[in-house]
């Protein structure tokens, strides 16, 4: 039981760990358009190797402007960034 338990606390805890953040709560009607998310990143320096949809953000896979391996999720709405992994 205490093995069950433990298994289970431990598979809460990754699967939250991996979570995307919430980004907003606005309706898609109200997003900008993919387009025009895409060259707002542009501008901001970034090199897009994979844009998508997640959960209530968009978010993409690539490098900053320092060339540095970047995952970013962006508010839909406004284009803000929520939360972002720089790398190595």
């Amino acid at each position: 039981m205490k093995r069950l338990l433990l298994t289970a606390a431990l598979l809460a805890a990754t699967s939250t760990a991996f979570a995307s953040p919430e980004c907003t709560k606005e309706p898609k009607d109200k997003w900008m358009t993919q387009d025009a998310m895409k060259k707002k990143i542009d501008e901001q320096g970034y090199k897009v190797k994979k844009f998508k949809v997640t959960g209530n953000c968009y978010e993409i896979y690539g490098w900053n402007k320092e060339g540095k391996k970047a995952e970013v999720y962006f508010n839909p709405v406004d284009g803000s960034i929520v939360k972002q992994e720089i790398g190595g």
